[in-house]
């Protein structure tokens, strides 16, 4: 299926028309986000896990100019062997590289933007971007908290990721009205950790309610996306000075060597990765499949509503 120059798999094509559960995953986690071959490795169990909770994964990238919906086995090794080759695709770059006919990973942006034009409901990711920590010295909001208040598609993540200014993106998101669910807590949680110490409104207890909400939400006519906020499962959580003292360290350097704009959260990333001998690239997986069992359990339940 084609729309507007989207490619959309027959799979979830005709699940997405039949109202059946179907979960959005991005793929710049796969090309930017860890190292060859355990991008690769954690998509594709992505995908399983999804499925093991009665979903159905559309993986979504550009591929020679395609934004597809559903990608192949084949082309998630072709994305995590390429790795930061492949251009990390924000919704505004889409163009251009369809133009070009060129590879593209989607951020948050880019996903939330391609899943809602075929009509899919809900995506799993990691963390989702905000305002940098240094907002004062660089004016930097990431373009995921615009398109969150455009496209009315559930994002289930560990909240966002925990080198931003979380208050700040907090606060920006609220002016935009894009409500916030905590999955069993009142805290939002901060990506690598389970607590940042920013509270939330509404905690839900089950993703029945969360479907039933959604429903409710995008009947009334109120458009924009819901972020679920779910935190690291409490094994894999790293705790307080840890993480703080890498995180602090890895963003100076980054300020020192002049990395911006969308290079930042890889470097930082990384970095990162260095300082905790790990754990932070465990964490950070073992995150994203909390994200997409939670996605896939939403899915599931919101299929059953009737659509009238």
């Amino acid at each position: 299926m084609h729309v507007s120059r989207i490619f959309v798999a027959p799979e979830i094509e005709r699940l997405i028309k039949n109202n059946e559960p179907v979960v959005a995953l991005e793929s710049t986690i796969i090309s930017h986000g860890m190292p060859y071959p355990k991008n690769v490795q954690t998509a594709l169990r992505a995908e399983e896990i999804v499925r093991e909770n009665g979903a159905t994964p559309a993986t979504i990238a550009i591929i020679n100019g395609i934004p597809t919906i559903g990608i192949t086995k084949e082309q998630i090794d072709y994305i995590g062997k390429n790795g930061e080759k492949i251009t990390k695709a924000s919704k505004r770059d889409i163009p251009i590289l369809i133009a070009n006919k060129q590879d593209g990973a989607t951020t948050v942006a880019a996903t939330l933007f391609l899943a809602s034009s075929a009509g899919i409901k809900v995506f799993a990711t990691g963390g989702i971007g905000g305002v940098h920590r240094y907002f004062g010295d660089i004016m930097d909001i990431s373009s995921d908290l615009d398109e969150l208040s455009k496209k009315n598609v559930a994002v289930i993540c560990a909240g966002a990721k925990s080198i931003l200014d979380i208050g700040k993106t907090l606060e920006y998101l609220e002016t935009k009205s894009i409500p916030i669910i905590g999955y069993q807590t009142n805290e939002f949680p901060a990506f690598f950790s389970r607590k940042s110490g920013f509270k939330i409104k509404y905690k839900m207890e089950s993703p029945k309610q969360i479907a039933d909400m959604l429903k409710i939400k995008w009947d009334l006519g109120i458009k924009g996306s819901v972020v679920i906020a779910n935190p690291i499962p409490e094994k894999f959580d790293i705790y307080g000075d840890l993480i703080a003292s890498a995180i602090e360290s890895a963003c100076n350097e980054a300020k020192e060597k002049g990395i911006a704009g969308n290079q930042v959260t890889p470097y930082l990333l990384d970095e990162i990765n260095n300082l905790t001998q790990g754990k932070s690239l465990e964490a950070n997986i073992n995150l994203v499949y909390a994200n997409v069992k939670l996605g896939a359990e939403i899915a599931r339940e919101y299929s059953k509503i009737p659509l009238c």
